[in-house]
């Protein structure tokens, strides 16, 4: 799976095969039919093979702690491997590394007090965002780097005729020199974790 991975970082998840993974582990491909029966299998195990890399939550520690740490790890491994986006939740049949995640997960939201409703509500929310910043950041039109979007955003400055909101966000955005798109994740998922925070005490947040 390493091996598949490699591939798939290198040239894209198209581009794995059993001839291919078979190249990079310098091996006939045959050889891999010892260990998957197919190039289907083999991506169910690849799919496997990203779960497993996440780091999975303890369930008897702080739930918003862990659940942050999960995010973070689950963003580092998918910003190093953004193939592994269009996996994570596709393949047809969950193997145990998927389910074994699932579960710490969610016994580590119930053990705290969530209802299984409330449990696959902020599961659901923070995958999908922690995907999509993935996404986002994967298409950014510049490099990450030390005043990066600053000068991106001097590049691309609207008219502040035109589009006068816009152009006040950015004037107080970059006013101060510090603001780099990466700290949007901590935040947002502050935001998330906050509403679930209410929902948990029993507050009404609609």
């Amino acid at each position: 799976m390493d091996a598949a991975a490699a591939v798939a970082d290198r040239d894209g998840l198209a581009s794995v095969s059993m001839r291919t993974v078979g190249a990079e582990l310098k091996v006939q491909a045959m050889s891999l039919y010892h260990h998957v029966s197919n190039k289907e299998a083999l991506l169910n195990e690849l799919a496997e093979w990203v779960f497993s890399q996440i780091e999975l939550p303890e369930i008897d520690a702080p739930w918003r702690e862990q659940m942050v740490r999960r995010a973070q790890s689950a963003r580092q491994v998918l910003r190093a491997h953004p193939w592994g986006l269009g996996m994570l939740e596709s393949r047809p049949v969950p193997g145990p590394a998927l389910l074994r995640h699932h579960d710490r997960v969610m016994g580590c939201l119930m053990a705290h007090g969530f209802s299984a409703a409330l449990a696959t509500h902020a599961f659901s929310t923070i995958d999908a965002f922690v995907y999509g910043f993935v996404l986002t950041e994967s298409g950014l039109p510049f490099a990450p780097g030390e005043g990066a979007e600053a000068e991106f955003a001097a590049e691309v400055a609207p008219s502040a005729e035109e589009y006068p909101h816009l152009a006040r966000a950015l004037a107080e955005l970059f006013g101060a020199g510090e603001y780099a798109f990466e700290n949007e994740f901590g935040d947002g998922l502050t935001l998330i974790l906050d509403g679930l925070e209410l929902q948990l005490s029993g507050t009404n947040i609609r």
